[in-house]
Formats: C-alpha cells, structure tokens, sequence
C-alpha cells in the first residue's frame, strides 16, 4: 500500500467534487467513527468463532469498510501532516516499551 498515492488520490477526489471544504479534521475523525461502527456492525453478535470465518459476501463487505476506515484515516494524516508510516513506528516502540513480551506475554 503507498499511503503518498492514496492521499494524493483523495486530495483530487475531494477537489474535483469541491468537498476541501467539508474536511476538516473534525469532520473527518467524526466520519471515521462512523465507518468504524459500520465495520464493528458487521460482527456484532457473531461467536469468536463464526467471526473469523466470514461467508464470501459478508467477507467483501467488511473489506469495503476496512477500505473506508483506512480511507478517512489516509485522509485526516494527509490533512493534519502527520506522516503514518513514522507515526506508526513510534507507537510501535511505546507499546514494545509499555508491555515487554516476556512480562505480559499470554496475558489479556
């Protein structure tokens, strides 16, 4: 995935339908929320089991909200100047920090 290509895609969709206007961080995360629900929905009441063994249509239609997750999220970064990559990476090295594997490992 080239996160450079799918912000500068975003930023002529959003120019060429004139939507800059209506993304503002605000909007934007607000949005995100919405496709996380929409995404969450897709599971809610299934076992553990059964969720990780989704049917092929149900499949696709979690992977278009995973896509529109991963969209608004490409979206705000790009708006704000936070580069995910580096963003990612650091949050990576706090978490390794903050739950060492050979303290937590196996634990909830």
């Amino acid at each position: 995935m080239n996160i450079a290509k799918i912000q500068e895609r975003q930023r002529q969709f959003a120019k060429d339908r004139d939507w800059e206007q209506f993304h503002s961080p605000k909007n934007i995360s607000m949005a995100l929320m919405v496709e996380a629900a929409e995404l969450l929905e897709h599971f809610q009441w299934l076992t553990e089991a059964a969720s990780g063994d989704l049917e092929p249509k149900k499949k696709a239609e979690v992977a278009d909200e995973i896509a529109d997750v991963q969209i608004y999220l490409c979206r705000l970064a790009d708006i704000l100047k936070i580069d995910m990559a580096e963003a990612v990476d650091l949050k990576m090295e706090k978490n390794e920090a903050k739950y060492p594997a050979d303290k937590v490992r196996g634990l909830a």
